[in-house]
């Protein structure tokens, strides 16, 4: 007897990646869905922003039955819980530590000054554009932008790329909760991804604690701020967090943004005409092309009623971020792409305590990376729409987007 998917199972699906939108609005009927295992989605704007900042609703996977595979994979894990996972006040606290060498107030100006070496980067990648008629926007721009700015800013040889990539895709894969619907198949499991770049990372750490430089680690590895300074394995722990997340969403970010201008050519010809567009034009593409899709690590630590439903202690619930953000309720035509949309309180980087440490340095390398890309290349145009999507169903985007072009104008290093 074949059973019909859920809508749930339905979204996991990868035959449904290049457009769950769809699937989303048919879920906005049934704003609290419980789900045949047990899971409750909740897809409306106004009941995940309430949930957002609902402290019965915990981000420790390890608060559910012990007989969740999640949360046995979590007990399983040697080394601390990122402070991503936690709750307060130990999230509270991890997370001040580490924010005093990211921003204000103790880095101010951290990120503007940033920005030269931004645009330096970027210029380069295009420069290898140089003399092609087909690129790759993930391949060649997309994924060695952002890669090769957290590299610089932890402290990472970037020439061990190709080896912690093998190790953030195992990682990223296990955010899914059915990564069998999403097709998942790589070369290593999760555990042995974390237990390798634990260890490369435990190594780049003593080499800094022995010869600190400049970079965030170093800073990370020395500071001795109010609070103490991160345990050895919390600094593990972290540097990883920062690592991967510090890439991994700003690709999907930048690569959907090239794709939704792509399809939206008077969007993209008033960029050109209106570089500043650029800062509502990413707040859009957050809201409308989310790299987050929904967020898979939420638990119920005490009985909630959301809606008139009761969802018990101990059920996982997922956030369904990119429903809520295209929910007609909250924002007027939502399934249009309005580049200078208002009040465009986007649930893109989430919201609450858990709201995204690195959206001021996402938000700077996707305004850069779009207006300098598309004023330097002629003539782009999509090769295949939709293109290959990546497997992952939280973390969505094309794993490949091909151009063709005409050439590329000379850049400006201003």
């Amino acid at each position: 007897m074949i059973t019909e998917a859920s809508l749930f199972q339905q979204i996991n699906d990868y035959a449904n990646r290049a457009n769950p939108y769809p699937l989303y609005a048919e879920l906005r009927k049934t704003p609290v869905l419980r789900e045949p295992d047990g899971s409750y989605l909740v897809s409306s704007y106004r009941l995940i922003t309430a949930l957002l900042h609902d402290p019965r609703l915990s981000s420790d996977v390890r608060k559910r039955s012990p007989e969740d595979p999640k949360a046995k994979a979590a007990l399983a894990n040697p080394y601390p819980v990122p402070f991503l996972r936690l709750d307060p006040p130990d999230h509270d606290r991890l997370r001040r530590m580490v924010s005093r060498q990211f921003g204000p107030p103790h880095t101010p100006d951290m990120i503007d000054n940033m920005k030269g070496e931004l645009v330096q980067i970027v210029n380069d990648l295009i420069d290898g554009f140089e003399g092609k008629t087909r690129v790759d926007i993930v391949d060649d721009f997309a994924y060695p932008f952002p890669v090769t700015v957290i590299c610089k800013l932890l402290g990472v040889p970037q020439e061990d790329e190709a080896r912690f990539h093998i190790w953030a895709e195992a990682i990223v894969a296990s955010l899914d909760p059915q990564p069998k619907a999403s097709g998942h198949d790589g070369p290593m499991n999760v555990q042995e991804a974390l237990k390798e770049i634990a260890q490369y990372m435990s190594e780049l750490i003593d080499a800094r604690r022995k010869q600190p430089g400049e970079d965030m680690l170093s800073r990370l590895i020395n500071d001795d701020g109010p609070e103490g300074q991160l345990t050895p394995m919390d600094l593990v722990t972290t540097s990883v967090l920062l690592l991967i997340a510090g890439h991994e969403t700003t690709v999907n970010l930048l690569t959907n943004g090239v794709l939704t201008l792509l399809r939206y050519p008077d969007v993209l010809g008033r960029l050109r005409k209106e570089p500043e567009l650029a800062v509502s034009l990413v707040e859009e593409l957050l809201r409308y092309e989310p790299p987050v899709q929904f967020n898979s690590q939420r638990t119920a630590i005490a009985d909630i009623t959301v809606d008139g439903v009761t969802v018990p202690k101990g059920s996982p619930v997922y956030l369904m971020l990119a429903a809520g953000s295209r929910d007609p309720e909250r924002f007027p035509d939502p399934e249009r792409f309005i580049p200078d949309r208002e009040d465009n309180q986007h649930l893109g980087f989430g919201s609450g305590i858990h709201y995204c440490f690195g959206a001021p340095l996402a938000r700077l390398e996707v305004q850069i990376a779009l207006n300098i890309l598309f004023g330097r290349v002629i003539n782009p145009r999509l090769v295949l729409d939709p293109p290959p999507y990546r497997q992952n169903a939280v973390l969505r985007g094309p794993r490949h987007l091909l151009i063709d072009i005409d050439g590329v104008k000379p850049g400006s290093r201003q």
